[in-house]
């Protein structure tokens, strides 16, 4: 806890967001109380630590979900290296494209996830919006093929990150609020070739 600025690995906003064997989670009262621990032993070494806001979107598997697929932008398959499930090692599988009412529903899991974050006692928040999971799913031309308002102009595919960061922003002010992203990563089956527009535009 000495180290300087501490930033939690990802932790899942939900149980859908689940899809990483032992990860995290701060969707529950007993998670909250958890991480309490956690945070209690920073502060007392006089440091801060943010917790890092995740969900797996497409990089998971029926297998954390009682056979319900994996949710993301659109019906892109993940194709890389077998997926670790709690049953095994097994092939990633086509998710299921978001309703713009479970949009809604996810955009509300991280602003209650950032109200328990502040709950267990962190200095801040980070949206983990990188790395091929969900909102980097929604950023990305290659997985998100939408017609609706969350795809097709660089407008509509920042739309669900504006709104997650509107959301956790009722929560936390602006000043303790993260975003990781990865403009031009490939890690879990990503890359488009329009980033340098798309990011240009995010990070504005």
């Amino acid at each position: 806890a000495s180290a300087g600025l501490i930033i939690s690995e990802a932790t899942v906003i939900s149980s859908q967001g689940n899809g990483w064997v032992g990860s995290p989670g701060i969707y529950t009262e007993e998670m909250t109380a958890g991480w309490k621990l956690v945070t209690e032993r920073v502060r007392e070494a006089g440091n801060h630590i943010f917790l890092q806001l995740w969900h797996c979107g497409r990089a998971s598997h029926s297998d954390f979900h009682g056979g319900a697929l994996p949710v993301s932008a659109s019906a892109v398959k993940l194709n890389g290296d077998m997926i670790h499930t709690p049953y095994g090692k097994k092939e990633y599988e086509t998710p299921r494209a978001m309703t713009e009412t479970e949009i809604q529903s996810t955009i509300e899991d991280y602003r209650r996830a950032a109200l328990n974050a502040q709950n267990a006692g962190f200095s801040g928040i980070e949206v983990h919006s990188a790395n091929g999971y969900l909102l980097n799913q929604f950023l990305d031309s290659k997985t998100n093929l939408r017609t609706d308002k969350y795809g097709g102009s660089v407008e509509n595919k920042f739309r669900i990150l504006r709104e997650v960061l509107e959301a956790v922003s009722d929560v936390w002010p602006l000043s303790r609020i993260g975003v990781r992203l990865s403009p031009n990563g490939v890690f879990n089956d990503m890359g488009s070739d329009d980033f340098r527009e798309t990011y240009r535009y995010v990070i504005q």
